[in-house]
């Protein structure tokens, strides 16, 4: 299940990255399987680490298939990260980085 997710994940990513340019992409998935298991843990935890250990804050959720995918980033702009979760409540990091920057309110179709 660890492959599977770790697939899936890479595929999301590289999505990510081609669309948003993010050059400062972690990807737990090109890790060894050490530390790729060390970046998964339970939902609870995992959130838990963000909050205590990065002061970060849920910015943003959505759905990719059956997973749930959450933008997490400290409100200050210093560090962000995206979590995955499983339908079975395993959440693996999928990315971080630093300097994030929210977007503003645009009504679609408005440029920003």
């Amino acid at each position: 299940m660890v492959i599977g997710v770790a697939v899936g994940l890479l595929v999301l990513l590289a999505a990510l990255a081609a669309l948003a340019g993010l050059g400062a992409l972690v990807l737990w998935a090109l890790a060894s399987p050490a530390e790729a298991q060390a970046a998964c843990g339970g939902r609870s935890e995992m959130v838990r680490r963000l909050a205590q250990g990065f002061g970060e804050v849920q910015v943003g959720s959505g759905l990719s298939g059956e997973r749930i995918v959450e933008v997490w980033a400290a409100p200050d702009g210093g560090t962000w990260t995206i979590l995955v979760t499983t339908p079975g409540g395993i959440s693996c990091l999928a990315a971080a980085g630093e300097g994030w920057v929210a977007a503003p309110d645009v009504p679609v179709g408005e440029p920003m």
